[in-house]
């Protein structure tokens, strides 16, 4: 139940129910989620651990609220791990998982070229983006780096929040992970670690309305 409890309270957040940097009382979120207390608790404590929130003694819950501080920092924490991991994956990733890679990058972005970000294809984004990435942690077949990437991919998540994913920066992002993947294919170590390292910065720009 702690486990459910956790997922729950992130998919609040993720869905608005509950507002990045609301401060609640325990007895809301057992009204919000369903969930008795001792369940909830644990959960609250492995989600403060993560900094998701912090727990103010007899006081209440204070939900993250991201900031530029935060995008930069998990960009940065981001690209250190994921350069190695492209340079893995380009060097022993499977060939036909690289490929089908490629190939469903590219019917999105053919599906993206003058169109509007549908609800669909948003969800395909959003699929395709998890599954690249993932590839790349998988490389390093480390169990505590794929733990982190996971405590990162909830930090992504809250900040990208408040921002509007339209079809040209869907594409932009589909176009940088394309060259990673051709890298790859090549077997290009160094290759692929520029072309993520490149993709971090400019996916950071992006993120701060610099690009």
């Amino acid at each position: 139940m702690s486990e459910l409890a956790y997922v729950t309270i992130l998919e609040g957040l993720f869905s608005g129910r509950l507002p990045t940097g609301a401060f609640v009382s325990q007895n809301d979120l057992v009204k919000l989620t369903g969930f008795p207390l001792q369940p909830l608790r644990d959960a609250l404590r492995v989600l403060q651990t993560e900094g998701v929130l912090t727990i103010h003694p007899r006081s209440g819950i204070q939900f993250l609220k991201p900031d530029m501080e935060l995008a930069r920092s998990t960009y940065q924490f981001r690209s250190i791990i994921e350069r190695a991991a492209a340079r893995a994956y380009a060097e022993n990733g499977s060939a036909d998982e690289i490929e089908t890679l490629l190939s469903d990058h590219r019917k999105l972005e053919t599906a993206l070229t003058g169109g509007s970000m549908s609800d669909e294809l948003r969800d395909e984004m959003e699929s395709l983006e998890a599954r690249f990435h993932g590839a790349l942690i998988g490389a390093l077949r480390n169990p505590l780096i794929e733990i982190t990437a996971r405590r990162l991919k909830n930090y992504m998540t809250l900040i990208r929040l408040d921002r509007r994913y339209t079809a040209p920066l869907a594409l932009h992002t589909v176009a940088e992970h394309i060259a990673v993947l051709e890298a790859c294919a090549a077997r290009d170590g160094a290759g692929a670690e520029h072309a993520l390292s490149l993709h971090f910065r400019q996916a950071l720009g992006r993120i701060l309305g610099m690009t």
